[in-house]
């Protein structure tokens, strides 16, 4: 029995680490999973620095025209953590960027492919984040993330699973950190520094300084964004026509560089 099935029979308490803090990081304890395996450039690392790992890497979104990711996963196939007991994961961040993130779980790994030997696809259970925002420019640092359950989306290759059976807190086999483009509004090099990763029995109140609740319970891919920091980046339009109906995002930097066009060429308009 190894580490992650020992904590089965451990008395349970209001925190567990997992990894960081009593669970000193590892190097072969994670792997990358990148967009090269469908043709992407993306490359992703998790490198050890003292008492922190670091996740960072370059997220190419070229290559596979507007799409991409980098991640890195838990290793082996063999290793189970039994997390019904608990609220939620927390991540206590060290040092961050500003842009958003997914934490994935998976309770459900099938065999390679017999055909193609690559691994199959199952559903993941999926929560995007982003740091709090701070007062002044640069890195965030020193801060907390709590997922709770209730807040991570089911999805199979990519699209929203409302089907899916809930997830089973007391067969855990995977867990991932994602960067991806979210419709190509975000590429090029990213960092994060990660303290621990635990799960704990209670969630914390979001008027606490050390742990605000900065999750955002939905996909932007499934089309429903709710978080305030989404919000800021994001205008929301409601489109109904006989060919289409439904909720358009427009990012507001690209807005304003569509409204800047648009007003160049109506004076080139006016004045030729």
């Amino acid at each position: 029995m190894d580490r992650y099935s020992a904590n089965k029979k451990e008395k349970k308490c209001c925190k567990l680490a997992l990894f960081g803090g009593s669970e000193n990081w590892s190097s072969e304890d994670w792997t990358d999973s990148d967009d090269r395996v469908r043709g992407g450039k993306s490359q992703s690392y998790l490198e050890i620095e003292d008492d922190t790992a670091r996740f960072h890497g370059t997220l190419d979104i070229k290559t596979l025209g507007g799409a991409g990711f980098a991640s890195q996963r838990t290793t082996g196939d063999d290793r189970e953590w039994d997390l019904s007991d608990y609220a939620g994961i927390q991540l206590d961040i060290a040092k961050g960027d500003k842009k958003r993130y997914t934490f994935i779980l998976k309770d459900e790994l099938l065999p390679p492919d017999e055909k193609t030997g690559r691994e199959q696809s199952t559903i993941s259970w999926e929560c995007d984040f982003e740091l709090s925002p701070q007062d002044k420019p640069g890195d965030v640092c020193d801060k907390s993330v709590f997922i709770p359950w209730d807040s991570l989306n089911p999805t199979y290759r990519g699209k929203l699973k409302k089907d899916a059976d809930p997830l089973d807190l007391k067969k855990i086999k995977r867990m991932s950190i994602m960067m991806r483009s979210f419709f190509g509004t975000q590429e090029g090099k990213f960092s994060l520094k990660i303290k621990n990763i635990t799960v704990i029995e209670k969630a914390p109140k979001s008027s606490e300084s050390k742990l605000p609740l900065v999750y955002d319970p939905h996909r932007l891919e499934a089309g429903t964004v709710s978080s305030a920091n989404t919000a800021e980046r994001y205008y929301s339009l409601s489109v109904n026509s006989r060919l289409v109906s439904g909720r358009v995002l427009i990012h507001k930097k690209g807005a304003a560089i569509m409204a800047l066009a648009f007003v160049a060429l109506l004076l080139l308009a006016v004045f030729q």
